[in-house]
């Protein structure tokens, strides 16, 4: 995995590009179940400063997924752009998902594990091959985002917002004519 380093060290501070590609064995050195063939181009443009690294990653290509309702293979196309920052600090830990920090001594940094989460992301719940896909699954996946959780507790919490509200545009007279004195 050392194609996926970077050397940070030599850097100067600016914008630089970096791309890499990506194959089977890319995909089955993590060997985590979710694919292990796919093909395509991760760009990595990186804006290094004093302090931090701001780092952009543009992957485009295709993952083989298997089926949930045939079990056959098929390829499912991703293009995804998304962002991470190196911060510099005394001692190398993950803040975030997307915050990192590194020593100032760090040479390197490993781009493959985000790049492999990235894609991981892309991956739908429910894996249909295109040619079994329907109208209605398309509805489910649409309505899929709408889809909002409410509880007695958020209903309880709007009713105490809509309370405090009401007790604010009940101000006493006395205030409300310091506040004009304001204007």
């Amino acid at each position: 995995m050392r194609y996926y380093d970077i050397d940070i060290f030599k850097l100067n501070n600016g914008t630089h590009s970096f791309q890499f590609d990506l194959n089977d064995q890319f995909f089955e050195k993590y060997n985590l179940g979710l694919f292990e063939k796919g093909a395509g181009k991760v760009d990595v443009i990186l804006e290094k400063s004093e302090t931090m690294i701001n780092a952009t990653f543009k992957l485009n290509g295709s993952v083989e997924l298997i089926c949930d309702r045939s079990l056959e293979p098929f390829d499912h196309t991703f293009s995804v752009e998304n962002k991470m920052v190196y911060k510099f600090g005394d001692e190398e830990q993950e803040l975030d998902d997307d915050i990192t920090i590194i020593t100032h001594t760090t040479q390197s940094i490993n781009v493959a594990q985000p790049v492999y989460d990235f894609i991981g992301l892309t991956i739908p719940i429910k894996k249909v091959h295109p040619d079994l896909r329907t109208a209605e699954d398309d509805q489910e996946d649409e309505e899929a985002g709408t889809m909002v959780y409410t509880s007695s507790a958020n209903t309880q919490q709007a009713d105490s917002d809509t309370t405090e509200q009401d007790e604010e545009e009940a101000i006493d007279p006395r205030w409300q004519a310091l506040k004009n004195l304001k204007r």
